[in-house]
């Protein structure tokens, strides 16, 4: 990828991080970092794009400083590449990583909804129920980036459920390498994938409910080997020709 790779998609979607937003000294770190991953994974940016740094100083409100320190905890989490003096760039992942990645991810929630149905609370059920509802609420409304949010809120209630810290240190050191692709592929023009996700997750509630470990577990791991079905297609998928 050559450094001609255009900043900003013009077919990005039209949500995104409020802009000129200011951010008292105690949260700075983490407003910038939370802005700055969202914007990235809800597409504002494409596969191998330059960060546009000063662009994004201007529309958070900050100086470059804060957003640097959140450029490398992206580049940990494998959301960004640093360039040496020359900035951060999207990471592009190629197919065979969304192969690789997709079913390393279905192995541990799979293992993880297994063992959360051994130990988990009826009030951390309750937790993942309201989540359910109000991520319903945001598929209704062809809420995105809302939708997303609860969405990933339950995996991760579902991970900690599981009690065991090296699974959650497991998942969250990959969470972050697929979460834009995991986002991009209920877009999929080629299916219903954000209906069927919404389906699946219905069944996951069920199975969780009745704490039934191998039925979660196999329903996770069909739901992840289904995003990665989308998340292929939507590579082929031809971007619309702007007028």
């Amino acid at each position: 990828m050559s450094d001609a790779a255009p900043l900003i998609r013009e077919d990005a979607p039209a949500t995104g991080p409020q802009t000129g937003a200011k951010f008292n000294g105690a949260s700075l770190h983490g407003e910038v970092l939370g802005r700055l991953r969202d914007y990235i994974v809800e597409g504002h940016l494409s596969d191998g794009a330059r960060v546009p740094e000063r662009q994004l100083c201007e529309m958070f409100g900050v100086s470059r400083t804060p957003l640097r320190e959140a450029l490398k905890v992206l580049a940990s989490e494998g959301v960004v590449d640093l360039l040496p003096n020359r900035g951060a760039r999207v990471r592009t992942l190629n197919e065979r990583d969304i192969h690789e990645l997709f079913d390393l991810m279905a192995g541990l929630e799979a293992l993880a909804g297994r063992l959360a149905c051994e130990s988990i609370t009826d009030e951390e059920v309750a937790e993942i129920e309201r989540l359910h509802h109000e991520m319903y609420s945001f598929y209704l409304r062809r809420d995105m980036p809302g939708y997303f949010e609860a969405n990933q809120a339950i995996h991760r209630l579902i991970v900690a459920a599981a009690r065991n810290n090296a699974l959650a240190a497991a998942y969250d050191g990959y969470a972050g390498r697929i979460r834009r692709i995991r986002y991009g592929a209920n877009l999929a023009r080629k299916r219903d994938r954000w209906g069927e996700a919404m389906r699946e997750h219905e069944a996951i509630l069920d199975a969780l409910r009745r704490r039934a470990g191998v039925e979660l577990s196999d329903i996770l791991f069909i739901h992840l080997r289904n995003k990665q079905v989308a998340a292929l297609e939507q590579m082929t998928e031809p971007r619309p020709i702007q007028a």
